[in-house]
């Protein structure tokens, strides 16, 4: 893995070098602005005066319409440790040209803003010893720390790092460059529990495939992957109680996105108009869960959406993949949950862990190693063998409560066999640790939330203090609204953000036509503009009337504003389809930008529609 660099611009590009006074530190990489190609050059290119910065880590490079640019990963803080390793989240980045002076036109500004919106936005972790992108067990089993064996799923800067990647598999000293990292969450903190060092950490990593936000990217494609999924690793550390051994801890948990072509076409309506996909997802939901199984034995597979109404063709469409699949390692339980927790009853949430045991999950099924004081492995204990996937329709706040409870429930086990914690004890009366945990969890659901709805999560006064509160569901109605707002008016950009820096889109290999100009037609674009101005009349008629209210002049205003006013809203109410801010760079897949014409055939500008390969449950015409 990589440490901290050292940068600098000279008359040739942009030079790194290894900060550490090692043997590494002889190797210098540069990104050239003649060719904007990365290679291999000599220490004596690392100038010795000047302006030279020292960095945390680089992301990579990426190259736009016209110039290329280093990612860079200016500052970062601790946010905890795992024996000797510690973790870091990015909290400062910098997007340098290689060409100081290079041309910059609309489209490229629009790019650079792009990338600066997600990585804003973007909880981005690493550690130089460590490879976060596999679980404790993963990392067991291979045995080494490279960014060879990273787990690609979660190597969130992979796309960045292609140019490095490529240079190491021939110079291998450019493996000290290679950062990788990933988007989610991770923190440690270490405790004491009955006179007992201990460590408790959660991480939780975003898959890059199929990566972005919640109503742009539904359900699976046909590769298999799926929306929003996450993998969730809950760590616990127990030093020196046996011996001065260590002893880790993990239990994976997954979340992702129904696995079946289903979408929620959005038009300014509160409830997006459901749609499910034409063609049958067996193949794709197939390779899912083949892949699953590979990666984590069975898969008890926990499905929260509501058995009626609005919810109800996702669960059908489901429960028939799953069905049809007919496969022995995948076991499927469905938890209303909207109706077992009814009125605020959120502890019947381990109604579920019951039913689950019933299907055979046992609490034991977790990763345990023995090791040494300096690091070595002794004995592994238990393999993890088996992966609890919960979803529900966004797989956010539902599944955030439903695997907080179980990882309660296993940290105990964890806790009695590790002999912190006698058979019978509860953990959670150290309130301390309790505390730790809840605040954990709650802000594990806030960071995965963020990235995929643009808010915080719901449900998580229940994660934080273990009960439902009426402020609580105060917090929600605020946080439901803005997702609202920002799911309608202003995700575009965010799932071009992600595109664009996961290499969906390669600004470079575009087309000559822009893809950021407004290409709806005049009548569509002005109507907001039309109703705006009706209503600054109406208001103003009121507020600063002609005379007074009730004169005539003031009340033809009044009521022509009235007018107007209504037939606008009236028409975007209709057209809501076209208010959307749709994402400009890669096809959403449910939604086609539809070319319109005059009676002359003239090219008028381009009109949402549903896509034909995407129909309503109940077989209707789409909205």
């Amino acid at each position: 893995m990589a440490g901290p660099l050292l940068y600098s611009r000279t008359s040739e590009g942009l030079v790194f070098k290894c900060a550490s006074v090692t043997e590494k530190s002889d190797t210098v990489i540069q990104l050239s602005c003649q060719d904007q190609n990365v290679s291999l050059v000599g220490l004596e290119e690392f100038p010795l005066h000047g302006k030279i910065k020292k960095i945390a880590a680089l992301l990579g490079f990426i190259k736009l319409k016209l110039n290329r640019y280093a990612i860079i990963a200016d500052r970062v803080e601790e946010t905890g440790r795992l024996n000797r390793h510690v973790v870091y989240k990015v909290v400062n980045y910098s997007i340098v040209p290689v060409k100081l002076n290079g041309r910059v036109d609309s489209d490229e500004s629009e790019y650079l803003k792009l990338l600066e919106l997600h990585l804003n936005n973007a909880t981005l972790y690493f550690s130089y010893s460590y490879d976060l992108t596999n679980s404790l067990q993963r990392n067991e089993q291979i045995g080494g720390v490279s960014w060879k064996t990273a787990d690609t799923r979660f190597f969130w800067n992979y796309y960045l790092t292609e140019d490095l990647r490529n240079l190491a598999s021939t110079e291998s000293r450019v493996s000290d460059f290679i950062q990788p990292v990933i988007y989610g969450y991770a923190k440690t903190v270490d405790r004491v529990l009955n006179s007992v060092p201990i460590t408790v950490g959660l991480i939780t990593r975003r898959s890059r495939f199929r990566a972005g936000t919640r109503y742009f990217r539904r359900g699976i494609d046909e590769d298999g992957n799926v929306g929003n999924f996450n993998e969730t690793e809950q760590i616990l550390v127990v030093q020196g109680l046996r011996n001065d051994n260590i002893q880790e801890f993990s239990f994976l948990q997954t979340r992702g996105s129904v696995p079946v072509y289903w979408a929620e076409i959005n038009n300014l309506k509160y409830k997006p108009s459901l749609v499910i996909g034409e063609q049958s997802s067996l193949n794709a939901a197939k390779r899912h869960f083949d892949e699953q199984k590979k990666l984590y034995g069975d898969n008890y597979l926990v499905n929260l959406v509501n058995q009626s109404g609005h919810e109800q063709p996702v669960k059908d469409a489901y429960e028939s993949a799953v069905h049809a699949l007919n496969d022995p390692k995948l076991h499927y339980i469905y938890f209303d949950f909207h109706h077992e927790c009814r009125k605020m009853r959120w502890y019947r949430v381990k109604l579920l862990i019951d039913h689950l045991k019933d299907m055979g999950l046992k609490k034991t099924d977790f990763f345990h190693v023995v090791k040494s004081p300096n690091g070595e492995t002794i004995k592994i204990v238990n393999e993890q063998t088996s992966v609890v996937r919960t979803n529900c329709m966004d797989c956010l706040d539902r599944t955030n409560v439903v695997q907080s409870v179980l990882a309660h429930w296993v940290l105990q086990e964890e806790l009695e066999k590790a002999g912190v914690i006698t058979n019978g004890a509860a953990w959670e009366e150290d309130v301390q640790l309790l505390s730790t945990f809840q605040s954990f969890w709650a802000d594990n659901a806030d960071a995965v939330s963020c990235s995929y709805s643009g808010t915080s999560a719901l449900k998580t006064d229940f994660t934080r203090t273990g009960k439902r509160t009426r402020s609580g569901a105060f917090k929600d109605f605020i946080n439901s609204a803005s997702r609202y707002y920002q799911n309608n008016l202003s995700d575009g950009p965010r799932q071009d953000s992600y595109d664009l820096i996961l290499g969906n889109f390669k600004p470079y290999m575009s087309s000559i036509q822009s893809p950021f100009p407004d290409r709806r037609p005049l009548y569509i674009q002005f109507m907001p503009t039309v109703m705006y101005a009706a209503l600054t009349v109406l208001a103003a008629t009121i507020v600063f009337p002609k005379e007074h209210f009730s004169s005539s002049k003031n009340l033809t205003f009044f009521l022509s504003a009235a007018i107007i006013l209504i037939i606008a809203a009236r028409f975007l109410i209709q057209n809501g389809l076209q208010y959307v801010n749709w994402p400009k760079l890669v096809d959403v897949g449910f939604v086609v930008a539809q070319q319109t014409h005059n009676k002359e055939k003239e090219f008028k500008g381009l009109k949402y529609v549903p896509s034909s390969k995407f129909t309503k449950p109940n077989g209707g015409k789409k909205d």
